[in-house]
């Protein structure tokens, strides 16, 4: 390198690359005593050192951006999977609570905050117990599971050939969806650079001599291959499911499951435009239709309610709480039923009954990151929104 030249010979004369005195006697300066082999044998530990030391601090500085890397790989990925189950369990989260407000046929206390109860956590285990022959049955086996390819739910027959549920049951949400995508292309590309970084590496240690700082990378490059590996199978999946979620699709596609287990394939749907509601029409001589609770039936803050559905696979759930109050939706201004009944992913769409198996609403979210807070559409909007006259 310039710079580096510390002996200078011409013919028989050296100069002294400390004090710089010419003369021909090659082992040690005369002037100033420096014995020439010494000072360049250390001179060349000193670049031998500076060079190690620049390594270590180049892997160090791989590393540690490496581990940032693959690190995000995991959360995203890990949000990809999350917002896909989400999608695809049915299950419609709010960000914000809806704030509290009057009600047409609320009364005072009813528009107070709901009473403190003790949360109760979303769990499947809390199904209620059903008395055979009870009007909970009766509502029960008027419950149905809905299958999606992009999701899975509940609904109820409100009609002998119309099924009520939620709009993201049977629609993908597009919003969702474009977010999903965009995180499935993110986590993608950050795995394939992470691929050329770690084979970056394996070229390196492969022209490296056995040393503690080739041992050092040989573990640093095992670990990058083990978290790789722990986030290529949710990435897949992520993928996998987004490409089924694309494909075209028909009503036909949407499957439902009575309370016996029989198999049907919608045969048309109708979705609201402003709320999360649809409408799904089903010819069966099986169906067991859910009584609407009459206008002149309110529910007060504290009565026993009930949900069914479908919480996460498991058909016929019925669980059990206590309505909470009316609550209106900062976005869209609806008024919606407030209850502390477990609904977990699979329950949207389903029934929110009382203790006589009367429909009081369709559950339809539950709050982000909370316990023993969700939400039901009331039925009597249900009814206004298509139209329907429930039979006497």
């Amino acid at each position: 390198m310039p710079g580096d030249t510390f002996i200078v010979m011409t013919h028989t004369t050296i100069r002294c690359p400390k004090c710089s005195h010419e003369q021909s006697n090659q082992v040690e300066c005369e002037a100033c005593g420096l014995l020439f082999q010494k000072f360049a044998q250390a001179r060349e530990r000193e670049k031998e050192e500076k060079a190690t030391l620049d390594e270590q601090a180049a892997i160090k500085s791989e590393s540690t951006g490496s581990a940032g890397k693959i690190g995000g790989v995991v959360v995203l990925v890990a949000l990809t999977a999350a917002l896909t189950y989400a999608l695809t369990a049915g299950n419609r989260q709010q960000p914000a609570a809806p704030s509290p407000s009057s009600h047409p046929a609320a009364t005072a206390e009813e528009n107070a905050p709901p009473p403190t109860v003790k949360p109760v956590p979303q769990r499947v285990e809390q199904a209620a117990t059903v008395i055979a022959g009870s009007p909970i049955e009766q509502a029960k086996n008027g419950t149905v599971a809905i299958e999606a390819p992009w999701g899975k739910g509940s609904g109820f027959f409100i009609t002998n050939s119309s099924i009520v549920t939620n709009k993201h049951v049977i629609e993908p949400d597009q919003t969702q969806l474009e977010e999903i995508r965009h995180k499935v292309k993110t986590g993608r590309q950050l795995i394939d650079l992470e691929r050329q970084n770690i084979e970056e590496l394996r070229k390196r240690l492969s022209r490296m001599e056995d040393s503690p700082t080739r041992r050092q990378l040989a573990i640093i490059l095992q670990e990058k291959e083990k978290q790789l590996a722990q986030v290529l199978p949710a990435q897949e999946e992520a993928e996998a499911r987004l490409r089924e979620m694309d494909k075209p699709r028909s009503t036909s596609d949407i499957k439902i499951y009575l309370a016996d287990g029989s198999e049907y394939s919608a045969q048309s749907t109708q979705v609201s435009a402003k709320r999360d509601l649809a409408l799904i029409s089903l010819y069966s001589a099986k169906a067991e239709v859910l009584k609407p609770a009459p206008k002149s039936s309110v529910l007060q803050q504290g009565d026993k309610v009930y949900t069914i559905g479908n919480p996460v696979g498991l058909r016929n759930t019925v669980t059990s709480g206590i309505f909470s109050g009316y609550r209106q939706n900062k976005e869209t201004g609806e008024i919606l039923l407030q209850t502390d009944a477990p609904i977990n992913p699979g329950n949207s769409g389903g029934p929110l009954i009382d203790e006589r198996g009367r429909v009081h609403g369709a559950n339809t979210m539950i709050l982000r990151d909370t316990q023993g807070i969700g939400f039901a559409i009331p039925i009597q909007a249900v009814l206004d929104e298509f139209s329907i006259t429930p039979s006497q």
